[in-house]
């Protein structure tokens, strides 16, 4: 094989004639910070001003609410590019995007709910605590986006290294089963009590509290670092697996902001229903298995963004109906037995 060759296909740009390569207008960075940010607000300012616990249906209808928000944007993308030729394909992609980071999100849900409990966090104290989260999850996808495509964009190789490692996160959610690390004796939690002087009691939705004139932290604070780091492991998996179905910065940011935006509403509807998702982490699996594949042979060949779409959509389906039938029979034979 000519060196020469070698050398092109290890170092050249990826060819994202395959994706969209659109061109941002100059208000669209703008509008979508301000949509974010505007919804940021209006959930913490008006929904949630004061601390209260959260009820099965306020969280579902405050699921309801900004999982339409995330979809709707689908016509805001469509629209922006249609001009350019590149609407529907646009849309295509930010849809992809967005199912495939709300599918993986299901599993940082499950983590949050086992960190609250271990905890012992006040559900009336877990929607500040995790608003916040959510707010740096936002920079850290930002960040990990804007350098995660430049640098696949560089070098194209990557998506074979980034693609096994998906396919190997895929394997290990499967043979791991429901192993549960004990957060008090992670290294985030060793290094915070090394350095951050602490106390034990909750006062509120105070981070920091004052005793005899000295600043402590509250365990909402140390809640809240291992909820950020927890996002960042996740991250790892979520935005190169975004990043096989689209190369563009702004949709590929778009599709994961608006899908963890509303992963509070759905940590107060699912965390306490993870044994009614039996099938999930198999799912999630199956996800990050195909989504690696299709990386790993990027460099050979692309699998259009609909057929990808299609297929998302298809084990999405498959797992939630599996889920939802093996509760009903459990539940039925539970009753039989009673």
């Amino acid at each position: 094989m000519n060196p020469a060759y070698i050398v092109e296909l290890v170092v050249a740009g990826a060819d994202k004639s395959k994706f969209v390569d659109v061109h941002i207008p100059w208000w669209g960075w703008p509008m979508l910070l301000v949509v974010i940010g505007v919804a940021l607000l209006v959930d913490l300012l008006i929904f949630h001003r004061k601390a209260h616990v959260i009820e099965v249906r306020e969280a579902a209808i405050e699921s309801a609410v900004w999982i339409g928000l995330g979809l709707a944007f689908t016509g805001v993308i469509y629209a922006m590019f249609r001009d350019q030729g590149y609407g529907a394909s646009a849309a295509i992609e930010y849809l992809s995007g967005y199912l495939i980071e709300k599918s993986l999100s299901v599993d940082n849900v499950f983590v949050w709910a086992m960190i609250f409990a271990h905890f012992k966090v006040p559900r009336e104290y877990q929607h500040r605590t995790l608003f916040w989260g959510i707010f740096g999850a936002l920079v850290m996808r930002f960040v990990f986006i804007i350098v995660g495509v430049a640098i696949i964009t560089r070098f194209t190789f990557l998506l074979l290294v980034f693609g096994i490692f998906l396919i190997y996160t895929g394997i290990k959610i499967v043979r791991s089963g429901d192993e549960e690390a004990n957060p008090s004796n992670t290294r985030t939690m060793k290094l915070f009590r090394r350095f951050v002087p602490s106390v034990d009691h909750y006062e509120g939705q105070k981070m920091w509290t004052r005793v005899n004139g000295r600043r402590f932290a509250t365990p909402l604070l140390a809640v809240l670092v291992i909820v950020e780091v927890s996002d960042v492991v996740f991250a790892v998996d979520s935005v190169p697996a975004v990043l096989a179905v689209s190369r563009e910065q702004f949709i590929v940011f778009a599709s994961n902001a608006f899908a963890i935006l509303g992963l509070r509403a759905l940590y107060f509807l699912l965390a306490d229903m993870r044994e009614r998702f039996v099938y999930m982490p198999q799912t999630i699996s199956v996800l990050l298995i195909y989504v690696g594949a299709k990386m790993s042979v990027a460099i050979w060949y692309h699998i259009p963004v609909p057929i990808s779409l299609s297929i998302i959509v298809g084990v999405l389906t498959t797992g939630v109906i599996a889920s939802v039938v093996h509760d009903r029979r459990k539940r039925a034979q539970a009753r039989g037995i009673n």
